[in-house]
């Protein structure tokens, strides 16, 4: 029986990952080029304003659209407000650390295309290319994104456990992907976008205070930089905001393996990422060679827009992106 079951666990799976490569084959590049030409000009100049008040709004951008896509799929179901009762994504634990004002640019987005073109460019559409261009201003360079997601009208904040937490390992990490169907390579890679932003103390303190019986401190960690952690989050409950990657935190950059390999990676998911040989020598590859990581990023970026997309008929167009039509 128990072989039986596994045998029809990973069929399921194997199903499941099919339809989403069939619903993914409907995103193309250049989807609104009929529709509405000016919708990627349009969010890149929202994000443009955005970032001149906020130098540190892309990553908040980026991060939520990673949120998206591991729940529910690429819908942008992480966008939708809390109502009657239901507690959406946005309002989860996990991403309370997400700023309003990221949320704000989105719908600032989705104001002009509704002036420019009513009722064609999704919401998951608008973070998936924000995404981008917030890579791109922080010099991970351009690349093209392909559209034609549609908006799901479910958010629930316990769908969010379904997301990868700072202190799992290796194996879990490998796991949490490949049900996402992405490899351990695309997650060492997009791992990559701890380059630039913020965490909180709560995220890592467990690392820096009573880690086992026989240390205090995690042992992978480098003792100096645990030390100035311990300057900046004086106690476990301390809520400051530490930059995920100090020599750059807002530039995309390889800086982030570099650190790995000298042990400072911030969190342990950072710091897994050398456990075995097999992912240490990609860790290795990127923290040398800048141009290699840039280009994996890109490509791995849009493996992962394309997780369990709505599209054709199914899902709807938001006027608002808080609220399903």
């Amino acid at each position: 029986m128990a072989v039986l079951a596994s045998i029809v666990v990973y069929s399921c799976m194997a199903l499941c990952l099919m339809s989403d490569a069939v619903l993914a084959a409907q995103l193309r590049v250049g989807f609104y080029s009929q529709t509405c030409p000016t919708a990627e000009t349009l969010i890149r100049q929202t994000f443009n304003d955005a970032v001149q008040q906020t130098d540190d709004i892309g990553a908040d951008l980026l991060r939520m659209h990673f949120h998206d896509c591991f729940v529910r799929g690429c819908d942008g179901s992480v966008l939708i407000a809390s109502a009657n009762g239901n507690t959406a994504e946005k309002d989860a634990e996990i991403n309370q650390t997400i700023e309003e004002e990221a949320f704000q640019v989105v719908d600032n987005a989705k104001a002009k295309l509704e002036a420019a073109c009513p009722g064609v460019v999704s919401c998951a559409d608008i973070l998936a290319f924000i995404a981008r261009d917030s890579v791109a201003h922080y010099g991970g360079g351009f690349y093209d994104v392909p559209g034609g997601r549609r908006d799901g009208r479910i958010s629930l904040a316990s769908d969010t456990s379904e997301l990868p937490g700072p202190d799992l390992r290796l194996v879990q990490l490998t796991q949490i992907f490949a049900r996402k169907g992405l490899t351990q390579s695309d997650m060492i890679t997009l791992s990559g976008a701890h380059t630039i932003g913020i965490a909180h103390c709560p995220a890592f303190t467990s690392r820096l205070y009573n880690f086992s019986s026989s240390s205090a401190v995690d042992p992978t960690l480098d003792p100096a930089y645990a030390v100035q952690l311990q300057q900046q989050c004086p106690t476990a409950g301390s809520n400051t905001e530490v930059p995920m990657d100090p020599p750059s935190e807002l530039g995309f950059d390889n800086s982030y393996y570099q650190g790995i390999l000298r042990h400072r990676g911030l969190f342990t998911s950072d710091q897994t990422l050398v456990s075995t040989p097999a992912a240490a020598a990609q860790v290795n590859l990127f923290a040398s060679n800048s141009a290699v990581f840039t280009s994996s990023f890109a490509l791995a970026m849009v493996r992962m827009g394309s997780i369990g997309v709505l599209t054709g008929s199914n899902g709807e167009i938001r006027t608002n992106c808080r609220v399903p039509n």
